[in-house]
């Protein structure tokens, strides 16, 4: 749509999208000829459905005659890609249709002179106006054109990355000499809106020091889009791994070391959609490890897709934020246990004690809680508090507990308590650690 103000002019602006033919559907419906004469329950009679075949042959050849004026056979179903409607014709595009975020606006522009005598000396401007600014796509002010002739046209083509939603608008202006020597300016304007084509929505789940993020694409255009490439850039100091199902075909192929194209995933039309789920992790030490973990920034989503007619799009979403996971000020590992525990023998676990804050802590003293309401089987050997020395910022200390089991069978070691002796702090006791205890 386009508005011109008043005034009579030589000059007019005539503007046409650029953009891949749609394939013409012919709308009547198509039958098989065989629906005309039987049933579906002919074929349960095999006599009759061996003589089915000639009787129809005979009334197709002579339905599809060339000397048949009638057209009686376009009707009919002659081959199965009929139904579909297809009639192998393609239609230009007829107005700006609808145009989406990400993709390209590829607009044909032509001036035309419809007067009876020549302009001259005409600048002409093209630009692209939004909510937010205005984007310059063609100025010919330092190269006007020089002549433009009665009844001729100067024809050009504009491009512009569509990266923002709403209402656009397309100024075209000239600035030219009338047939009379007067200098006239031309403003037209052309109005269209851009829409989202997809919608991205995410869930952030945290379990234990890894983070999973799900990203569900949706499809609002009108026409299928094959997406191939959905990638997701994690903020500093994180990593992703995409988690997916591989089918036997794509781990035979890549057991065999052989390159494949990865085909693009289908996105259907109206409200298709498509879930991706995404393994994070803090991959810097230090400092930055726990600037990280109190972010709640995780990172943004890369897609890029094309139309039914091979027309790209491309989209990255904004920061996409999840909450901030708990940084723990101490962790206790176990780094190793022996592989055979015997009753009423002591034994040595491998333990490891890591400070993942700025600043020096401890010294520390451990030992085993007695306050549950299961009993225990496992306990010190000898002293039932040990003393550890204190770890400076973002270090760690290995050390080693002597216990003892006292009866046989799948046992837990639990309730193993780190305190702060300077600050008189306790941290979160060392979760629960299965161990099978055999006789002597």
């Amino acid at each position: 749509m386009s508005t011109t103000p008043q005034g009579i002019h030589s000059l007019a602006f005539r503007v046409m999208r650029l953009c891949k033919p749609s394939f013409h559907v012919e709308p009547p419906f198509r039958l098989d000829p065989s629906d005309l004469f039987v049933g579906e329950d002919i074929f349960d009679d095999p006599l009759a459905a061996s003589n089915l075949s000639p009787l129809l042959s005979s009334h197709v050849n002579k339905s599809t005659d060339s000397s048949d004026m009638t057209f009686a056979n376009r009707f009919l179903l002659h081959h199965p890609s009929d139904a579909m409607g297809f009639s192998g014709l393609l239609v230009l595009p007829q107005s700006f249709g609808a145009i989406y975020l990400g993709e390209t606006f590829c607009s044909y522009i032509s001036i035309n002179n419809s007067s009876n005598f020549e302009v001259k000396d005409v600048i002409i401007k093209a630009e692209i106006q939004t909510e937010r600014e205005r984007i310059l796509l063609l100025d010919t002010s330092k190269s006007p054109v020089g002549t433009i002739h009665a009844g001729g046209h100067y024809d050009f083509i504009v491009e512009h990355d569509v990266k923002e939603l709403g209402a656009y608008t397309m100024v075209c202006t000239a600035l030219y000499n009338d047939g009379d020597g007067e200098r006239k300016y031309l403003p037209q304007f052309f109005k269209f809106v851009v829409a989202n084509p997809l919608s991205v929505r995410t869930k952030v789940r945290t379990v234990k020091e890894t983070t999973y993020l799900e990203a569900c694409i949706e499809n609002h255009t009108k026409s299928n889009l094959y997406v191939d490439q959905v990638e997701f850039e994690p903020a500093p100091h994180w990593t992703a791994k995409i988690l997916k199902l591989m089918n036997s075909i794509l781990q035979i192929t890549r057991q065999l070391g052989k390159e494949i194209v990865k085909p693009p995933i289908l996105v259907r039309s109206g409200g298709g959609i498509h879930n991706y789920l995404y393994q994070m992790k803090i991959s810097s030490p230090g400092s930055e490890q726990v600037k990280a973990k109190r972010s709640s920034i995780l990172g943004k989503l890369q897609i890029s897709w094309r139309t039914n007619l091979g027309e790209p799009g491309r989209l990255q979403t904004q920061q996409i934020l999840g909450n901030p996971s708990s940084c723990k000020e101490i962790e206790l590992q176990v780094l190793g246990i022996p592989s055979l525990i015997i009753l009423d023998k002591p034994f040595s676990v491998h333990l490891n004690l890591t400070n993942h804050t700025d600043s020096e802590l401890g010294p520390f003293e451990v030992w085993l809680s007695k306050n549950s309401a299961h009993e225990k089987f496992v306990m010190f050997n000898g002293l039932q508090t040990m003393a550890l020395p204190a770890v400076e910022a973002f270090g760690s200390t290995d050390f080693h507990l002597n216990v003892v089991a006292t009866k046989l069978g799948v046992q837990r070691i639990s309730g193993l308590i780190v305190f702060d002796t300077k600050e008189k702090k306790t941290f979160e006791p060392l979760a629960d650690v299965e161990i099978f205890v055999e006789s002597d």
